[in-house]
């Protein structure tokens, strides 16, 4: 079994999230969410449910916000 660091998941830095949803409707295995608070700069971004992800990066591609989300995957020898 992989470690949970050896796990594909989605990093999103919350205060460069402008919450629009797009990564969360482009998710195809639905495990990106609204956070139930506001950043720094009063939006609801987008929250991680903790697992299920796989890697896609269809959140990435679909963010319009530089910086705002990276998908975080083991390389080849599994480390980081």
């Amino acid at each position: 079994m992989a470690a949970a660091n050896d796990l594909p998941r989605p990093v999103i830095f919350e205060d460069e999230c402008k919450g629009c949803g797009r990564c969360i409707a482009a998710c195809p295995k639905k495990v990106l969410r609204p956070a139930d608070h506001l950043n720094r700069r009063g939006f609801v971004p987008a929250e991680y449910v903790g697992e299920g992800c796989t890697g896609c990066a269809i959140c990435f591609y679909n963010c319009p916000e530089f910086y705002a989300i990276e998908v975080h995957t083991a390389d080849k020898e599994g480390k980081r």
